[in-house]
């Protein structure tokens, strides 16, 4: 009986140890080797599957999507040590100034084109934290609008491509897609890419700014107190045309050399990654942002970040393979298969597993462990793998904002003066939960929001 249930016993033992605060790549890794080592014992685990882990790394080593890793991370935190992100905020919110809700729609904004060129969420949340809290709390913004902005706004980093969540999605996606097909007798594949999941994710990024927008909108009209118009009249008047395009320009360009090198079929998203990398670069130089100290921490950074995600999925690949030996995937296959609803309760489960997933761990350890036990089964039931990564991209940066445990919100509690209470953090972020909510509900309905723009460039 033991042995039937160890599966679900070794992912119950990583969470557990996960919570005790051990190390992410270890323990997935530790977890593996010592139930794959009781299994040897016990003789209910085959020793030689073993020797399949160093073919595995070998793949990892020689996959040409997963090089955009770093770039994208150089790209991302090249552009968070220069002062882009001020530059814009300051000429945006002064533009927005008589607007109702005019730095909140700012602070939007600009939150959408720092996630277009970063794609990371901690980045974004701190970055806009420690320049827009400051200011919308001074131009007399509810504590709770302000907050609840900043992380809703940070975590568009999680849907807007290029989204580091969705270059490490589209990779694991692609090789649950092409085991489903073989598993349903198709012996030519149909690929699905990082690019398809880019493009496919473009229309729900849109809507959900937009839907943000509408909300701060209708709150300061409905509620002036809570969200006022700029304080000083003569702000609007102080941006110039040549102010405003010299701070847009640069970020724009960028997005538009990476997405459009994609969407036109000029470059894959690994050598556009190396574009915007490249961009990023010139453009910190252009500002007078680069010297041998910061390019030593910048490279520093990149280093980490890197070394982190690939170890993590050193240690997930191990406990995979492991999970696979003992029978796990056949376990989740016959679990799904039986439940009343076939693929919808299937999916409404998944879904509800991961947004619970997300309050513990971070979306890189939830696609390394997560996704390739249950892809390769929805995906075998007839899911689109592009709506299906984008509903848990979208379900990921849910729970990263639903109170208690929600990363953003502790992204910016670290930032944000103590006079601001933890509870209006809480309160803040709720209106925004529903409207991702809402955005999920809508493409469920109508998947051909995201399936859409994808089938017609192929």
């Amino acid at each position: 009986m033991i042995v039937e249930i160890l599966p679900l016993l070794m992912f119950l033992a990583v969470c557990l140890c996960l919570m005790m605060g051990y190390s992410v790549a270890f323990t997935l890794a530790g977890t593996a080797l010592i139930c794959a080592g009781l299994g040897i014992i016990t003789g209910h685990f085959d020793a030689n599957l073993l020797r399949a882990f160093p073919d595995r790394m070998f793949g990892t080593m020689n996959n040409y999507t997963l090089i955009a890793v770093p770039l994208f991370v150089l790209m991302g935190i090249m552009l968070e040590r220069s002062q882009l992100a001020e530059d814009l905020l300051n000429n945006m919110s002064r533009l927005c100034g008589r607007l109702p809700a005019g730095m909140g729609i700012s602070v939007v904004v600009v939150g959408m084109l720092l996630a277009a060129c970063t794609g990371i969420v901690g980045a974004t949340v701190v970055t806009m934290g420690l320049m827009s809290l400051p200011a919308m709390l001074k131009r007399g913004y509810d504590p709770a609008l302000a907050t609840g902005t900043i992380c809703a706004t940070g975590t568009l980093g999680q849907i807007i491509p290029p989204s580091i969540a969705l270059v490490l999605l589209g990779d694991i996606l692609s090789s649950a897609y092409q085991q489903a097909q073989l598993k349903m007798g198709i012996f030519n594949p149909q690929p699905v890419s990082v690019g398809d999941l880019f493009m496919g994710a473009i229309v729900p990024g849109l809507l959900l700014v937009t839907l943000y927008i509408i909300y701060l909108l209708i709150t300061s009209l409905r509620r002036p107190d809570l969200a006022p118009k700029g304080q000083d009249e003569n702000d609007t008047d102080q941006v110039s045309t040549g102010e405003l395009l010299a701070s847009l320009a640069p970020p724009i360009l960028l997005i538009v050399l990476v997405l459009g090198s994609i969407v036109s079929g000029a470059a894959t998203p690994t050598e556009a990654a190396g574009v915007g990398a490249l961009g990023a670069t010139l453009l910190a130089w252009r500002k007078g942002q680069l010297n041998r100290a910061k390019i030593a921490d910048i490279a520093r950074s990149t280093t980490t970040v890197t070394a982190m995600v690939f170890t993590i999925l050193i240690g997930a690949s191990l406990f995979s393979l492991v999970f696979r030996g003992f029978g796990g995937e056949e376990m989740i296959t016959e679990f799904f298969h039986n439940l009343p609803g076939g693929v919808i309760s299937a999916t409404l489960i998944v879904m509800l597993v991961i947004f619970l997933l997300g309050f513990i761990l971070d979306f890189i350890e939830i696609t390394f462990v997560v996704v390739p036990i249950v892809g390769p089964v929805l995906l075998a039931m007839g899911l689109d793998p592009v709506w299906l990564g984008i509903m848990i991209a979208l379900n990921l940066q849910t729970s990263f904002l639903t109170p208690p445990f929600g990363f953003a919100l502790f992204y910016l509690r670290g930032v944000a003066p103590e006079s601001i209470p933890t509870s209006a953090i809480y309160r803040g972020v709720v209106p925004f939960i529903m409207l991702q909510l809402a955005l999920m509900l809508t493409l469920v309905i109508w998947p051909q929001l995201v399936t859409w723009l994808p089938g017609q460039l192929h």
